[in-house]
């Protein structure tokens, strides 16, 4: 093995050890069904120190990159999908901070020191019918004199709601129409006019426990603040940041899905016999031919995932091509788990159809790779504009 591949193996056994994935796995299934929050889980990645991976040596984390932890996440998603989700968003925040101290902006380096004193991040851009995302806001920032703001709005598919206690959000400052600007920062929880919605009871993630938050004029600090630019197509370190962690991080976890049912979908195979061969369903030729295509599919998956994380890391220049690469890597993991779980439910029979089963619930995880932004509707007119426009 390289050394790259040994130091995988390593973080591998040190945070995610299979007898850990099988406790994980096991409680997948009763999160699921009690549509509940993964809350062991996610004590024991924090006793791990799972929650800290991203933070530099420096701040006394353990320093990884996002190439290592896309493919601890990736391997978390093959026990519990929803958990490694969830988790994601405050991954996230934390890659995004590394992301910018990396590459000398250090207006982030807070994030180091609350992760570090147990403050637990999460991601508050989605919006009801803000296909902007980013680059636009419906969230009403309202300029205070000390140079902070109020926000109000609602934030759509918020993880982690049940835990977090810093949630990074957006909002439009219109005061100046001549000059309008998206502000970024970080809200605290304790903070007035904040709700979580009591509506979840969704069709897959469920133990992800994504609520939508209300804001009614929550105070956002003016020492919170972290960017105010533009909106619309504004080039900036940040957003930049969170796109790349977001779509390579989101990609990982259904990778992993991906995966899982390719197993599961091969010892259903193998489990199943057929009366008319006189052979198990593994010797059946056009059985082994579906489950050989999706494969075949899914092995470019993690290829694109690894390439795009170690140019991230490596401070590589796409220029205007990194949203293209960024987008497809996590549209095409989100098809490759959605087909894979497919398959995998056609070779294993019946007995994938109950709603018991890891391979149903894993088909419902899928699913919700259609919800993240953009969608690929979404993004068919940049990919089709790259080829298509002068």
């Amino acid at each position: 093995m390289t050394d790259r591949e040994t130091r995988q193996v390593e973080l591998a056994e040190r945070y995610l050890p299979q007898e850990l994935l099988e406790r994980f796995r096991e409680r997948a299934a009763v999160y699921d069904r009690e549509n509940r929050f993964f809350d062991e889980d996610f004590a024991e990645l924090r006793e791990l120190g799972y929650l800290q991976l991203f933070v530099p040596e420096e701040f006394g984390g353990p320093g990884l990159n996002l190439l290592e932890v896309t493919r601890l996440q990736h391997r978390l998603a093959t026990a519990a999908p929803a958990t490694a989700l969830a988790i994601n968003m405050h991954l996230m925040c934390t890659g995004v901070a590394r992301a910018l101290w990396a590459r000398g902006d250090d207006s982030l380096t807070r994030v180091f020191e609350e992760a570090m004193a147990g403050e637990v991040f999460a991601f508050g851009i989605s919006e009801p019918s803000n296909d902007w995302v980013l680059q636009g806001s419906t969230t009403v920032a309202e300029v205070q004199e000390d140079g902070g703001y109020l926000l109000t709005g609602i934030k759509i598919f918020t993880s982690l709601s049940p835990v977090w206690t810093r949630l990074l959000a957006h909002g439009l400052d219109a005061s100046d129409p001549e000059n309008p600007r998206l502000v970024y920062g970080f809200l605290e929880r304790e903070a007035p006019g904040i709700t979580v919605s009591d509506q979840w009871d969704v069709l897959g993630m469920r133990a992800s426990q994504s609520r939508a938050t209300i804001l009614k004029g929550v105070p956002l600090k003016a020492g919170n603040v972290v960017r105010r630019i533009p909106p619309g197509r504004t080039p900036d370190l940040l957003t930049f940041a969170i796109t790349s962690h977001f779509q390579l991080m989101i990609g990982s976890v259904y990778a992993g899905v991906a995966w899982r049912a390719l197993e599961l979908g091969a010892v259903g195979l193998k489990r199943r016999s057929s009366a008319k061969s006189g052979t198990a369903f593994s010797e059946v030729p056009e059985y082994r031919a579906r489950l050989a295509d999706t494969h075949l599919e899914y092995l470019a998956v993690p290829a694109q995932l690894d390439t795009y994380s170690r140019d991230v890391d490596e401070l590589v220049d796409h220029g205007a091509g990194w949203p293209l690469r960024l987008v497809s890597a996590r549209l095409n993991a989100a098809t490759a788990a959605r087909r894979a779980a497919e398959t995998a439910l056609m070779c294993a029979g019946g007995s994938g159809f109950d709603n018991g089963s890891e391979l149903s619930r894993l088909w419902r995880d899928a699913t919700a790779g259609l919800f993240h932004p953009p969608s690929a509707d979404a993004a068919r007119p940049m990919f089709a504009a790259a080829l298509l426009d002068d």
